[in-house]
């Protein structure tokens, strides 16, 4: 297709939340809304499945990436195809947090003690993703700048303290 121009961007582990904005899926299946169900009392327990990867502290890693940062780098990118035909990037933070890092931090933001259990690895899930986000860095400037771990639960616990059924249905 002659005279296409287009971006294709790869999401790291979207997340966070903005002012009556936030993350609800029936069922969910996110770590950080899972960890905030478990804190408002409507999950028992949060699981944590595989604790034997070869990482620090034996659980997967991931990066996260604040849904502020993604937009921002939409932006970006759409003002670069006025010059540039295609652009491809990687989205993400550049930092890993393992699920027992994310874990602890919930526990300490919300204040709540955030049961956790052991489960089995679930299939295909790999020890480490984590981004490579230096190519939108150095071409375009963009850099995650709303993806500190803190921020990213704060927002997110605020957001489901305020929605704790999601939203109102249509």
């Amino acid at each position: 297709m002659h005279g296409l121009r287009y971006a294709a961007l790869r999401y790291f582990n979207a997340c966070g939340a903005l002012p009556g904005r936030g993350e609800a899926h029936q069922p969910e299946t996110h770590l950080i809304p899972r960890l905030m169900q478990v804190a408002l009392g409507q999950q028992a327990s949060f699981s944590i499945h595989g604790t034997d990867y070869a990482t620090p502290d034996g659980t997967c890693i991931r990066d996260y990436i604040h849904i502020a940062d993604l937009a921002a780098a939409h932006l970006v990118a759409l003002h670069a195809l006025s010059t540039q035909p295609v652009l491809t990037y990687n989205l993400g933070s550049g930092h890993g947090y393992s699920v027992r890092q994310l874990l602890e931090r919930a526990r300490s933001i919300t204040g709540c003690a955030i049961p956790a259990t052991e489960a089995p690895r679930r299939a295909g899930d790999a020890a480490r993703l984590v981004a490579q986000p230096a190519k939108i860095e150095r071409e375009l400037g963009w850099r995650a700048q709303h993806s500190a771990l803190d921020g990213i639960l704060t927002s997110a616990w605020e957001w489901h303290r305020s929605h704790p059924h999601g939203y109102p249905a249509a």
